[in-house]
C-alpha cells in the first residue's frame, strides 16, 4: 500500500490494549499511526503479546506479528486480521518472503542491529518506519544496561540516512511509564524523483500531528 493519510484515521477509535491486559501502546507509535496508509499492512517486529499489533488491527490494518515467544503470540489468536509468526529473528532465517513489503514496520523495545537492512527493505513505497528502543544512558536507571542493547547517539539517524526521509527523531530521557533513556524515529520511504516535470508528483504532506 502506498501513500499517506494527511490526517488521523476517521475509523473507530482502537480498543485500548489495556483491555486485553497487555499494556498501552507506545505514545510514539500512537502519535505517528496517522502516517500509515489507510488499510496498509503492518509488520510488528518482536511483537511480544501484541500491544501494537492489536492497536493497528483495531485501526483497520492487517498485521503480521513476529516473535520467538509462541505463548505470547498465542494471545493474539482471537484477532482475525493479525497473522502470527513464531520465529527466532536472531538465530534463524528471516521468516517472511523476500518480496514481502509493508506500509509500516514497527519496532519497540528491541534491538538487533543485523536486522536493520532487512527492516528497511521490508518497507513498501511510501512506507513508514516507527522505531523506539533504549539508548545509551539507560544503564544509569535500570535494564537493559548492556551496551549491545543500547543505541548510540544518532544511531537511528545513521541507519536511515540515504534511504528514508526523517519526519521525527528524539533521543533523551523519559520519566514515564518508567524512567528510561530512549531513542526513537519516524521515517518514511520518499517518492522516487521524476526526471519528467510533466509526471512529477507533489511531495506527500507528512502531518506533524500533536
Amino acid at each position: 500500500m502506498t501513500g499517506f493519510s494527511s490526517s488521523r484515521s476517521d475509523s473507530a477509535a482502537p480498543v485500548p490494549a489495556s483491555a486485553h491486559g497487555i499494556g498501552e501502546p507506545s505514545r510514539w507509535v500512537r502519535h505517528w499511526t496517522h502516517l500509515v496508509a489507510a488499510g496498509g499492512a503492518v509488520l510488528d517486529v518482536a511483537s511480544g503479546a501484541g500491544r501494537h499489533a492489536r492497536w493497528f488491527a483495531a485501526a483497520g490494518h492487517p498485521v503480521t506479528a513476529v516473535d520467538r515467544d509462541a505463548q505470547a503470540l498465542h494471545g493474539l489468536r482471537d484477532e482475525p486480521s493479525i497473522d502470527m509468526l513464531v520465529a527466532d529473528l536472531e538465530g534463524g532465517p528471516w521468516p517472511l518472503r523476500d518480496d514481502a513489503r509493508f506500509a509500516a514496520v514497527v519496532v519497540t523495545h528491541y534491538l538487533h542491529r543485523p536486522l536493520f537492512p532487512r527492516l528497511l527493505r521490508s518497507l513498501a513505497p511510501g512506507g513508514v518506519l516507527i522505531y523506539e528502543t533504549f539508548a545509551q544512558g539507560n544503564e544509569s536507571v535500570g535494564k537493559p544496561s548492556n551496551p549491545a542493547f543500547l543505541l548510540a547517539p544518532g544511531e537511528l539517524l545513521d541507519v536511515v540516512r540515504g534511504h528514508l526521509r526523517v519526519v521525527a527523531y528524539q533521543d533523551g530521557f523519559l520519566a514515564e511509564p518508567r524512567p528510561a533513556y530512549v531513542q526513537r524515529i519516524c521515517a518514511v520511504v520518499p517518492p522516487a524523483p521524476s526526471t519528467d516535470p510533466a509526471r512529477a508528483v507533489p511531495l506527500p504532506c507528512y502531518e506533524l500531528a500533536g
